[in-house]
């Protein structure tokens, strides 16, 4: 079937004259099936649009009773229509009342029919209705039939997207596409976001679906195939450690599809069936997409994804363009959805626009969660789904809170949420009034609240959350958001620039904490490692390369010529660590003095206590540092075998459990003892519940995410924190496994009118 009179192509010629003529939408979808039935010689063709109430309503009909049109309808998985719809798979079959799910319709007439052919119309892999032809006779339709018939239903699927159909819903009934949906996934970062959604990676509309010349459409098509492989041959080329591991088997599966001879091939005929090349990436991809979202096995839907991105970048060489620069033309009130996303990305985006963040993957500890909660993005991960269910400009709202977002929400939800952020807006006020209230409990003992910070971004936020200083400024953000390593003149400036922020405040400066989950795309110097998190990384590795962390001592010292300068270590594993960094700093010193540079009035060097050893060796530490600094996410981690990222496990240990604040305490009373002070920095110290125990355990400086310094502030000075003390003490000295430290806070909390 290419170009006869009951050709694919001839009907896409004349579908598309309908598209352009300006009539009534019912007028042009009852020409529409019309067309279709006289150009596959059918007796029947009907469209069955999905509701937003789970009802598939015929919309058109060649052949049934034209009155039953917008009154006949069947539930999602019911009859045969209804189970395509469901399953977005065709049915074929010769005699379809044999077909267990055959359902009968009296107002429709269909009973004389046999064969059926029935095939979804899918938009991004959804639903959006059914189209269906049928015969008299018995009879299987040709695979040429079926695939004519699919590219007919995915123009039919960008009519219903265009709102065009919404004009034909009766009162009270909308479509599938604008139904509310409300997903639930895992709460990354507090807060609450209400706006309109912005798709990171946008799906790509196609607006020229019809073509003019076939063989013109198939060498278009082959030219950015090949564009496509020698790009992704280009990338497996390198050695550098962003194509290793996973990274190159991501890479591996997308040169397998591009060179897939089936999925050219089905690419091909859709462009012989008289779809354009880039219309011809859309179907097959939607189809695809369709295929995935039913399979059950992670690994094959894993790889399907991976097409999926591998056809966005075909449909962009195809367009000739990149992604969109949506950053130019964002709503005031952005909310971006992406799959995933690079902490880079998220920086590209103007921080004064945005209002929360999606992410159909991530982690609570992974890059893009670190920097949204250091511009304090209410974010919410893990939710399936997100990126093929949104349209960019649909209304969305994020709660970061419990992890819901809701597209689309109907009016009462809008509202209930808008009274959310308005109360929020009123404890916001109540913590800018204790900005400047000193920071101490109600029996009068102070307590340092700092803020981590790693980014110039987070700066003005200092001053905005009366943080005492910045316990935490991780360094490794420049050097992830950069696409070479900084030069030692843009981390000085950097440097500068924080510590002008602070204006005299203390700031900790953790050295270059990479390796691990946090991957350089320019650092060839790694290997791939099977369990990178207890790998070469952060102190290990810059004591292997001296040269990087020499570059970076250097700039700290010049940044901090004539004022205090504070360098943690991370991920310390045995005191000797902390000689040999001390060795390369002294050098240094003495090499700025040598030339004249002004010198830091004074030096402290701090190590982190995140690996478990350190337990076995606090005396010798507290007497080679003049600080140290628990990273509470890392040491919890480590202690209970627990990976962070994996969000099987993440929520199946507590870290306000007795075993690990035993710990915690350890490592206080050693501080104590030996006159070494101790912080600590970590999400524990983000949540009133948890900076509760921890000043119950010992701990007087605690540093956290800027938004956090309120809320805590807010319970530190309602706490009468000796008798609170007194409680922990006791709780901890109890040798029964089953007590609930959380229950315990609370009740305390609601005895002495603490607000959690």
């Amino acid at each position: 079937m290419r170009d006869t009179a009951g050709g694919p192509r001839v009907l896409l010629r004349r579908l598309r004259e309908l598209m352009a003529d300006a009539l009534d939408p019912q007028k042009r979808l009852d020409k529409i099936v019309r067309e279709i039935a006289q150009n596959m010689v059918a007796e029947v063709c009907s469209l069955y649009v999905l509701r937003a109430d789970s009802m598939l309503e015929l919309y058109a009909t060649e052949g049934l009773n034209p009155d039953a049109v917008h009154l006949a309808q069947l539930r999602l998985g019911q009859g045969l229509v209804g189970t395509i719809a469901a399953s977005a798979r065709p049915l074929n079959l010769s005699d379809a009342q044999k077909h267990p799910a055959f359902a009968y319709l009296p107002e429709t007439g269909e009973e004389i029919y046999h064969s059926f052919l029935g095939v979804p119309v899918l938009r991004a892999g959804r639903t959006l209705g059914v189209l269906v032809v049928q015969n008299r006779t018995m009879r299987h339709y040709r695979e040429d039939e079926v695939e004519a018939l699919e590219t007919v239903a995915m123009v039919i699927a960008e009519m219903i997207a265009t709102g065009d159909l919404a004009r034909l819903t009766r009162p009270g009934i909308e479509l599938d596409l604008s139904r509310p949906v409300s997903m639930t996934g895992l709460p990354f970062n507090e807060g609450v976001g209400l706006g309109h959604v912005v798709l990171h990676e946008p799906r790509i509309v196609v607006t020229a679906l019809f073509n003019e010349d076939s063989d013109e459409e198939l060498v278009r098509l082959e030219t950015a195939l090949d564009s496509l492989r020698l790009s992704i041959d280009d990338m497996l080329s390198r050695r550098d450690v962003a194509f290793e591991g996973e990274h190159r088997a991501v890479l591996e599966a997308y040169r397998m599809f591009a060179n897939d001879r089936g999925w050219v091939r089905r690419l091909q005929e859709a462009i012989n069936n008289g779809l354009t090349a880039e219309a011809a990436v859309e179907k097959v991809q939607s189809d695809m997409r369709a295929r995935m979202m039913h399979m059950t096995d992670p690994y094959l839907r894993e790889r399907m994804s991976d097409f999926d991105d591998l056809a966005n970048r075909l449909l962009r060489q195809l367009m000739g363009r990149g992604p969109d620069a949506l950053a130019e033309i964002l709503p005031k009130d952005a909310i971006i959805v992406a799959r995933s996303m690079g902490a880079a990305e998220l920086l590209d985006y103007p921080r004064q626009k945005l209002r929360g963040l999606v992410l159909e993957e991530g982690a609570p500890t992974s890059h893009i969660v670190i920097v949204a909660r250091a511009i304090g993005l209410p974010t919410v991960g893990q939710v399936k789904g997100a990126v093929s269910m949104s349209e960019n400009g649909d209304a969305i709202i994020v709660d970061g809170e419990d992890g819901q977002v809701h597209l689309r929400p109907q009016a009462d939800v809008e509202e209930a949420y808008a009274e959310k952020v308005r109360f929020r807006a009123r404890r916001q006020k109540l913590y800018q009034e204790l900005r400047d209230r000193p920071t101490e409990t109600r029996d009068s003992v102070p307590v340092d609240l700092m803020m981590n910070a790693g980014l110039a971004v987070d700066l003005p936020q200092l001053a905005q959350s009366g943080a005492a200083g910045i316990g935490l400024f991780r360094t490794e953000l420049q050097f992830m958001v950069a696409a070479a390593f900084p030069r030692v003149e843009a981390q000085e400036r950097l440097y500068s620039e924080v510590l002008d922020a602070a204006d005299g405040k203390p700031v900790t400066f953790r050295t270059i904490d990479i390796g691990g989950d946090k991957v350089l795309p320019y650092f060839k110097g790694a290997q791939h490692e099977e369990n990178p998190a207890l790998g070469w990384r952060a102190i290990r590795l810059t004591l292997d390369r001296p040269g990087l962390l020499r570059t970076q001592i250097r700039a700290l010292l010049k940044a901090a010529g004539g004022r205090e300068l504070r360098m943690m270590l991370p991920m310390v594993t045995e005191v000797s660590e902390v000689r040999q960094a001390r060795e390369i700093i002294d050098r240094e010193v003495r090499h700025l003095s040598r030339f004249g540079y002004l010198l830091p009035t004074r030096l402290k060097l701090g190590a982190m206590i995140e690996v478990p050893a350190l337990l076995w060796q606090l005396e010798e530490l507290m007497q080679a540092v003049d600080f140290v600094s628990v990273g509470s996410n890392d040491l919890f981690q480590f202690v209970t075998a627990t990976d962070r990222g994996n969000t099987r496990i993440a929520d199946r240990f507590d870290p306000l459990s007795v075993p690990f604040l035993r710990i915690l305490r350890q490592i206080v009373r050693a501080g104590d003892q030996y006159g070494t002070p101790v912080t600590l920095c970590g999400e524990l110290a983000g949540r009133p519940i948890s900076a509760m125990a921890l000043l119950g355990i010992g701990f007087r400086s605690i540093s956290m995410a800027p938004a956090a310094i309120g809320p805590v502030k807010a319970m530190l000075c309602e706490l009468p924190l000796s008798d609170l003390s007194v409680v922990m003490d006791e709780a901890l000295a109890n040798h029964s496994a089953s007590t609930d430290i959380r229950a315990l806070l609370r009740d305390f909390a609601q005895k002495h009118n603490i607000a959690l």
